[in-house]
């Protein structure tokens, strides 16, 4: 299956980009996951100079987002575009996923690491993914 998928991507794909990440200590490390999930891929390209003051942010903020176990990975580039920092979560569906982020507003401290992070933040973008079924990630 993946085969035949590297067929058909390859007449889609007009470039490419590689990137080497580590994980973010405070993260725990990706599991392989039962599914059906769908992940969403929020990656950030923050301010240079504003990594460590992202990961302590981050550090504290990651309790606000376990509930669920949605949290399956932080990342962040030590080669490639440097100040790059990827996290991935899994939700059942879409409306799980809406659920989950809206609850997190209602914690006290939340609203506020939100507040100190986004001026770290120059771009963002987030992604929604559906596994292959050769993927650990399910």
């Amino acid at each position: 299956e993946f085969t035949e998928f590297r067929k058909e991507r390859g007449n889609m794909l007009l470039s490419r980009k590689n990137q080497l990440l580590l994980e973010f200590s405070f993260w725990n490390e990706p599991v392989p996951r039962d599914g059906p999930n769908i992940y969403e891929l929020r990656s950030y390209q923050l301010r240079p100079g504003t990594m460590i003051e992202w990961g302590n942010y981050w550090a504290r903020a990651i309790r606000f987002r376990q509930d669920s176990n949605e949290a399956v990975g932080g990342f962040f580039s030590q080669i490639g575009q440097l100040y790059m920092v990827h996290h991935l979560w899994a939700y059942k569906d879409l409306q799980t996923r809406e659920d989950i982020r809206n609850a997190a507003w209602h914690k006290p401290g939340w609203d506020e690491l939100v507040y100190y992070t986004v001026p770290l933040i120059q771009e963002m973008e987030s992604r929604i993914m559906i596994p292959l079924k050769i993927s650990p990630l399910q």
